[in-house]
């Protein structure tokens, strides 16, 4: 059966993928700019809500591109040695560096994360060579890499998916994600990937009263957060028979 990652990035999301039994999530804030390190206190919270599946937690330190400091690096090592202390079962990180997998910085987490999975998320897509970058991350000893496979569509990602699946045979896993929506899984399943990733997020409206900064003025706003029925609709079309 291909596995189900939910992205959650608050309370309501734990609750629903708790309630829905997801295969396992990823736990980030700010799932609208593409995920940033959540709080301790969220990991906690993920780690001790009954019924919660395996959780997985992004730590990327700030906005932007993956090409990091070694202060940022540093970082990066030292939020995954508080996530794992918080009892998660793995970690999701990437960086590159002229514009090949940042050796150093995966082997410093793989390191700190010991018999934890490491994943290695979508700065993969911005890598020239998808298939020197699996083969690196295999060698170094990463679980899984999240990929949309560089395409702008799910239905043109499709012939690279099955490319990358071929390339990484049973030394590393390729989970497809990026948009992805129920009506896909059918077609992302023939390209032989063990697992999918999806935030199945909805909008809430929200009016603020302030302007928090240059990304967040005055007037109506909203935020995002899981939408059950969606995420349950990923839950049916990955457990009916293929």
């Amino acid at each position: 059966m291909v596995a189900f990652e939910l992205a959650v990035q608050d309370v309501h999301g734990l609750t629903v993928a708790a309630r829905l039994g997801v295969d396992r999530i990823e736990l980030c804030s700010a799932l609208p700019v593409g995920g940033i390190t959540p709080s301790l206190g969220l990991v906690e919270t993920a780690v001790a809500t009954p019924g919660m599946p395996p959780v997985h937690v992004l730590v990327r330190p700030r906005l932007g591109g993956f090409d990091y400091s070694p202060d940022e690096v540093a970082l990066i090592v030292r939020d995954v040695r508080h996530a794992l202390a918080a009892g998660v079962a793995g970690v999701v990180i990437g960086g590159v560096r002229d514009g090949r997998v940042d050796d150093n910085l995966v082997g410093r987490v793989l390191d700190a994360a010991g018999a934890a999975a490491v994943t290695f998320h979508r700065a993969f897509d911005t890598l020239p060579d998808p298939a020197a970058a699996v083969r690196t991350l295999a060698a170094l000893g990463v679980r899984r890499i999240l990929t949309s496979a560089g395409a702008a569509s799910v239905a043109d990602a499709l012939p690279a998916l099955a490319d990358l699946v071929a390339a990484a045979g049973d030394r590393i896993e390729i989970m497809a994600g990026g948009g992805v929506r129920p009506d896909d899984v059918e077609k992302i399943v023939r390209t032989g990937v063990p697992a999918i990733h999806a935030s199945a997020k909805r909008t809430v409206p929200s009016t603020v009263g302030v302007t928090l900064g240059t990304a967040a003025r005055a007037g109506e706003n909203g935020f995002e957060t899981t939408d059950e029925a969606e995420a349950a609709r990923f839950v049916t079309a990955l457990r009916a028979p293929q």
